[in-house]
């Protein structure tokens, strides 16, 4: 006889009951203390000896104190870092639907090259004639930013999306000064609808920002452009698709009405993503652009090292480009550094915004998804982008509501919280939801010319099938919120590893430091 007594294979009581554990782990998901929190003082997990005698240069900088850094054994360090890092939700863990920021795979390839040794190794300070292929590398991803943008000329150097606005307008404040207009021309119009660095910037260097205010489309008006600019206009600062996910199609006239003005016209290229291979900012009036090559041209989002906002320039910039420049000689290439120099090949750079070339796994990268993708890839890319951008907005236009119509959108596609209104739930509660559906939430309330925004970006990364499964989500979501299952977002996350804080608190009353217990005092007997 058969002995039937085996392993059940099926629960003996409600899977559908929350236990609590001992822990506070859930399953594969653990609690993480702080590095404090598990390691001493008095061990260490290498043996270093005392340091011999020697007179300390520090005065009174000299701790006081012993530095109190934590002791772990190899094993506790690795499991220590690697739960936090299974903590981590980025690009390559799933859909990253950020609005305005264009999270897209990085293609391996890309960082397969900026790791060869003879550009992973170069060092900014080696003699010019050892780092010529470095050189003609930057050299080529100029040459290919220009062509893109239909410009001039190309500042390498910024280092991001915001130093390279401060280019642009330096250099635009530089041919202001040549013109010898500077005590006149002092205001930057910047649209409502305009990324919020562009004011900022526009301050820094002592510009009067003049609001612009947006159509009921969620554009802008020339006329209304024709109307603020004057003598006293410096410049324009658009967003060209805006923050609203329109492309601006009035954009030639307004470049018109701020040329008649005798002003420049400065462009924020966050969302070229969307335009490349199909529309030149040159060919549409644009002075000064700068380029993100982490959002456009996949290199990485930050994460330890300089990022790349190269500036391009028009015919009427070019000359006041900052140094360093790239150029070609009869004995190669020449990296021009010195003011001076640049002065007497007929250049007029208003300074220089760094120190060195410091991003060149930048450069290697971009022009790596440049040549991969060639002049029709990179076009299709941008179809990519606007094609899945609208499908989101075909599929859940039903459910949530479009502030401007439900008409297309360029790469990213624009809700407000019209929808949720009498439901208990707001836009954050919304986000949060998401989060416990393994999804980052979507930009929120932001352009702050729709309220509650809700702001999605899928980019061209993303498949049919993932996107189908995101809209699944979001429908389900909204569904939810609609019938009145508040319960479900106004406690959300309910299965994040943390569960949601008090931000007014957190706002207020920020812990910025950890302080180690106070010791627990025996009562006197």
């Amino acid at each position: 006889m058969l002995n039937r007594q085996g392993r059940p294979t099926t629960p003996s009581h409600d899977t559908t009951v929350v236990h609590k554990t001992f822990t506070g782990n859930k399953a594969l998901q653990q609690i993480e203390p702080l590095i404090f929190e598990i390691g001493s003082t008095d061990q260490t997990g290498v043996d270093i000896e005392a340091p011999a005698p020697h007179h300390k240069k520090l005065g009174k900088l000299e701790r006081k104190s012993p530095i109190g850094l934590p002791g772990l054994s190899e094993p506790e360090t690795m499991r220590h870092y690697v739960r936090l890092s299974q903590k981590n939700y980025g690009i390559d863990s799933g859909l990253f639907p950020l609005g305005s920021c264009t999270m897209k795979h990085n293609p391996r390839l890309n960082e397969k090259m900026a790791r060869l040794p003879g550009f992973s190794d170069v060092h900014p300070l080696q003699p010019q004639s050892t780092v010529q292929g470095a050189l003609e590398l930057m050299d080529t991803l100029a040459h290919w930013l220009v062509t893109l943008t239909g410009m001039d000329a190309v500042a390498m150097s910024p280092k991001a999306g915001a130093h390279g606005e401060l280019c642009g307008l330096m250099a635009i404040k530089a041919a202001i000064i040549a013109r010898g207009e500077e005590a006149t021309r002092k205001v930057v119009l910047v649209p409502d609808s305009a990324h919020g660095t562009n004011p900022a910037t526009a301050a820094l260097i002592h510009f009067e920002v003049r609001s612009v205010p947006v159509r009921e489309d969620g554009t802008v008006d020339p006329h209304v452009v024709e109307s603020l600019a004057g003598p006293d206009t410096a410049a324009i600062m658009l967003t060209n698709p805006n923050t609203c996910g329109l492309f601006e199609k009035d954009v030639v006239a307004i470049a018109e009405a701020i040329h008649k003005a005798g002003g420049y016209f400065y462009a924020d290229g966050a969302n070229f993503n969307a335009i490349v291979g199909k529309a030149r900012p040159g060919d549409l009036g644009v002075d000064a652009m700068h380029i993100n090559l982490h959002k456009t041209f996949s290199t990485p989002h930050g994460g330890g090292g300089p990022g790349s906002g190269p500036v391009v320039l028009s015919e009427r910039l070019a000359p006041f480009a900052p140094v360093p420049f790239i150029r070609k000689t009869d004995e190669g290439l020449q990296l021009v550094e010195d003011e001076a120099e640049a002065t007497n090949h007929g250049a007029h750079p208003f300074g220089r915004m760094t120190a060195f070339h410091g991003q060149m796994g930048m450069y290697v990268r971009a022009l790596s998804y440049m040549l991969s993708h060639g002049a029709d890839g990179m076009k299709q890319a941008s179809e990519d982008a606007v094609l899945n951008a609208n499908y989101v907005r075909a599929c859940l236009a039903d459910l949530m509501s479009l502030p401007f119509g439900n008409k297309p959108c360029m790469h990213e596609v624009l809700f407000d919280d019209t929808w949720l209104k009498d439901t208990g739930v707001s836009t954050l509660d919304f986000a949060k939801a998401m989060i416990d559906e393994g999804y980052h939430p979507m930009t929120m309330y932001f352009p702050l010319v729709v309220h509650g925004a809700m702001l999605i970006e899928p980019t061209e990364s993303e498949s049919r099938a993932s996107l189908d499964l995101f809209i699944a989500t979001l429908r389900d979501l909204a569904i939810a919120a609609k019938r009145g299952d508040t319960e479900r977002f106004t406690g959300a996350p309910y299965h994040a590893p943390l569960r949601r804080l008090d931000e007014t608190r957190a706002a207020r009353s920020p812990v910025l430091k950890w302080t180690p217990p106070q010791p627990i005092l025996e009562a006197a007997e």
